[in-house]
């Protein structure tokens, strides 16, 4: 009989050592590291709108915009991964085993793509509803204007959902924005779903 032989766990160190090195990026969940994928140019445009937008409207408020640059650590799974937008506001808190990594977002972005689509609906948002300062998960379509949105008022509170869709505004309650989603996407070059 054969046996499967034991899956390594790595730790936070060994992923931020290979992410060190490395010219993809990677995302460590459940002990494994694991390649993500690059995007389509209508998911780069998205997610590059995003902070643009959002920006403007943060200008001078305790609140700003990040790219998908910024390393994202949920403390209470373990996950360490990049969003491909986050609001966080002041103060930014660090990991302290990773001070590359801030550990409270306000606001988390995903531009929903063929091959991450169900883990960005599923594992991944269930991970960054652990965090206690998230209060907005927003799920963006890149094919057509269509914006998901899960939130919360305080971490006590229940996730509520709620899709939007052409002509429809999305109230930011919790950095005091709102997101016109034919101005997204009309930014993105994706209008009325070209």
């Amino acid at each position: 009989m054969t046996q499967a032989a034991p899956r390594h766990s790595y730790t936070l160190r060994d992923y931020l050592e290979v992410e060190e090195i490395s010219v993809v990026r990677h995302e460590l969940i459940d002990g494994e590291i694991v390649a993500m994928a690059g995007g389509t140019p209508e998911h780069a445009a998205l997610a590059s709108a995003i902070p643009a937008l959002l920006g403007r409207q943060l200008s001078g408020q305790p609140c700003r915009t990040y790219s998908a640059d910024l390393r994202i650590r949920v403390q209470a799974t373990g996950l360490a991964t990049y969003a491909d937008a986050s609001v966080v506001c002041d103060p930014v808190l660090r990991d302290p085993s990773s001070p590359t990594h801030v550990t409270n977002p306000k606001l988390v972005f995903e531009v929903l793509s063929p091959g991450t689509e169900l883990y960005d609906r599923g594992e991944k948002r269930e991970h960054y509803q652990q965090i206690d300062t998230l209060r907005e998960y927003l799920l963006l379509s890149q094919a057509t204007p269509r914006i998901e949105v899960w939130s919360r008022a305080s971490a006590a509170d229940a996730w509520s959902y709620a899709v939007y869709g052409p002509g429809d505004v999305v109230d930011l309650r919790s950095i005091g924005c709102r997101l016109d989603l034919n101005e997204l996407y009309l930014a993105a070059g994706i209008a009325n779903g070209r």
